[in-house]
């Protein structure tokens, strides 16, 4: 499966750089942007059957939870540090659907487009599940150690969501405040990011049996 064959008529002209308000919106400072109208619907859901099918018995728990130390280990007012705090599932593997698309040529492309910058031939892939409760907490994604990241990079996001998912909220700062949101309980919603900067998830909300699967690919500068 190519990301390309999941396009509605909009997607395909953003995938051609026609959509003047995605094509290297990225490279203008904005550091993270969403459309619902670029993957089509019925597409998204049957996506998200096989994803089920393939996926659903491979899901395992990720979690990290905030460390007692953080409050009972403080000896200075106000000093309090939060390392990164998540609570979801991911998949021990890709499965051959999530892996097509999410290795596809065309998924590359969009993240060049959205992106403004040539991306590296190799990126990494990652799949997620959402359940009630789930969120990842305030972290920035910022890696000094690697070279080919330290400067900054681009993600791509594809949230695909159940009828039983109610809502989930990303709340980003895009300067120095928690100040934007944006519902990404959508499916088919493309989200892209140029990392890092600081963000988070809300915890997911929602009917028993919610789900919302991320399919994401990390693009370097080439």
């Amino acid at each position: 499966m190519q990301f390309a064959d999941l396009l509605t008529r909009r997607g395909k002209a953003a995938l051609e750089g026609r959509v003047t308000e995605l094509t290297g919106i990225l490279k203008t400072g904005q550091r993270f942007v969403s459309d619902g109208g670029l993957l089509d619907r019925a597409k998204c859901r049957a996506l998200m059957a096989k994803l089920e099918r393939e996926l659903g018995d491979a899901l395992v728990p990720m979690e990290r939870g905030i460390p007692p130390q953080s409050i009972w280990g403080l000896t200075e007012n106000y000093a309090e540090q939060l390392p990164k705090t998540v609570r979801c599932s991911t998949a021990r593997k890709t499965g051959k659907t999530a892996l097509a698309l999410l290795r596809s040529d065309t998924f590359g492309r969009f993240a060049e487009v959205v992106s403004g910058r040539k991306v590296r031939k190799k990126w990494g892939t990652q799949v997620l599940a959402y359940g009630p409760g789930d969120y990842a907490g305030p972290h920035h994604d910022h890696h000094p150690e690697e070279p080919l990241a330290r400067d900054g990079y681009t993600d791509v996001h594809v949230s695909l969501c159940n009828g039983a998912v109610r809502e989930q909220l990303l709340v980003y700062a895009p300067y120095a405040h928690f100040s934007e949101q944006q519902s990404v309980a959508v499916n088919g919603l493309v989200t892209a990011y140029r990392l890092p900067f600081w963000h988070y998830t809300t915890p997911l909300q929602g009917r028993a049996g919610a789900r919302r699967w991320l399919l994401l690919g990390t693009f370097l500068d080439a």
